[in-house]
């Protein structure tokens, strides 16, 4: 070989070599993740799940690209919101609530989902918690099998209570079984319900109802669309004296009187587990859906008394915080 042509393949080996390595390193995995509020009103999304998924060893930015879309309130824009995540090639979709994660499954039947949902077998998003099949998987809040809970144990704390209103999505196939279940169970307790829908478009007559309207207090369902609601809500129903029960944990630290909900900070840092195995080659279909293990209830004394209640011993005996 001639000394002019040795050196030239020399370099063109030099030059190579680099750009081997650069291309044998191993893309960064991208993670979709879409809210139907504003951003900032997911905040158990924001504190469990990244701090999962920082435990899990993830710097967000570094070794995992996370991409948060929002849709402001407006859920006619999440079919969007996951269109434009799959033509990123996101590795995993996370979808938080029933609503987005039944758009998610429209939109992809291969990309990997980890929902949250409230019931994801009777929304028809796995075939079944043991075995998910499919290409979804998750967390389920077994609030289909505590809603009526929440009626009784407003009317354990209100004994005089009659009528109540309950908000609900009637888009969510979880509050309306929720919904169905407690009109089922009113009678037994004595109790007359008013369904009112947090529909955006309905969302300020049905506020404007609950002070017009005679109720005597108020059970508020788990659609996600409700949570930046509840410091409205607290508010609301500390003006017009209703005694209400909310299905977020932090509610009734914020001045709600009672909250009975899963643990739904510790669900997000699960569901960073779930990505973590399927970023690492799980598939969905084989990753039976975990079910809340803690389901707490927590009771406000302070506005029990403001709301002119007398809360029972026996009642407060199972409470797991009472709020002074």
């Amino acid at each position: 070989m001639k000394r002019r042509d040795f050196v030239t393949l020399l370099g063109a080996a030099v030059v190579a070599l680099p750009l081997a390595a650069h291309a044998q390193q191993p893309a960064v995995p991208r993670v979709g993740y879409v809210w139907s509020g504003v951003r900032g009103t997911d905040v158990y999304y924001q504190t469990g799940f990244r701090q999962g998924l920082a435990e899990l060893g993830y710097v967000v930015g570094r070794n995992l690209l996370l991409e948060e879309r929002y849709a402001d309130g407006k859920p006619e824009r999440v079919p969007a919101l996951i269109a434009e995540l799959l033509t990123l090639n996101v590795d995993v979709l996370v979808t938080p609530g029933t609503p987005t994660s039944q758009a998610a499954q429209r939109a992809t039947s291969t990309v990997p989902i980890v929902c949250m949902s409230g019931d994801p077998v009777r929304a028809g998003l796995v075939a079944s918690l043991a075995r998910p099949g499919g290409n979804i998987t998750g967390l389920s809040q077994l609030s289909g099998d505590y809603g009526v809970k929440w009626l009784e144990l407003l009317k354990e704390a209100a004994p005089k209570m009659r009528r109540v209103a309950v908000l609900w999505n009637p888009d969510n196939p979880t509050t309306a079984n929720q919904v169905e279940l407690m009109q089922n169970a009113a009678p037994r307790l004595s109790l007359e319900l008013t369904a009112l829908s947090v529909r955006l478009a309905e969302i300020e007559n049905s506020f404007a109802a609950l002070g017009e309207s005679g109720l005597d207090g108020v059970v508020v369902t788990d659609d996600p669309s409700l949570i930046p609601l509840v410091p409205r809500l607290i508010a609301l129903t500390a003006e017009r004296r209703l005694p209400t029960i909310y299905p977020f944990r932090d509610s009734a630290q914020r001045g709600g009187l009672m909250s009975y909900s899963a643990n739904l900070f510790k669900l997000w840092q699960r569901a960073a587990g779930y990505v973590d195995r399927i970023l690492k080659g799980a598939r969905p279909a084989e990753l039976p859906v975990q079910q809340t293990t803690e389901v707490t209830l927590n009771i406000n004394l302070k506005t029990a008394k403001a709301l002119g209640l007398d809360i029972p011993m026996t009642l407060l005996v199972r409470a797991d915080e009472v709020i002074e």
